[in-house]
């Protein structure tokens, strides 16, 4: 089974990344061989679309499981679609999720997260907070 974790850097000792259309990384650990493979992620520079970009480059990477924070409603169509199961999980070691995920101790995602609509895109119409 090959695992697709959204991750902030190249290691297994990287943080996750709670993000995943916006992800730098994603780590690829094959359960077969215990190997692992770092891949940047083609989708974190688009200006739209990021979450399918990343979507498909899992797909092509031939993963079962992806594990995340949060998946944008068009990713998690495309994942879910292609057959790929999605797992939450907050911002821990990428080793840590995967052994949680071994464990069964991670939620299953059963619905996308809400849409970001591009870069640059944080403080919207309704941001109330301060300008610095």
């Amino acid at each position: 089974m090959k695992i697709g974790i959204s991750s902030t850097g190249r290691e297994l000792s990287s943080l996750m990344d709670t993000r995943f259309g916006r992800c730098s990384y994603f780590i690829i650990y094959d359960t077969a061989n215990n190997s692992t493979k770092a891949i940047e992620n083609r989708g974190q520079a688009s200006g739209g679309g990021a979450g399918i970009a990343a979507a498909q480059q899992l797909i092509d990477e031939d993963v079962d499981v992806v594990i995340t924070g949060n998946a944008g409603p068009n990713a998690y169509k495309l994942l879910k679609n292609s057959g790929i199961r999605v797992y939450r999980c907050g911002s821990i070691k990428v080793e840590l999720a995967i052994q949680l995920f071994k464990e069964g101790k991670l939620e299953e995602i059963v619905e996308a997260g809400p849409s970001h609509g591009g870069m640059g895109m944080g403080h919207g119409a309704g941001y109330k907070g301060g300008w610095n």
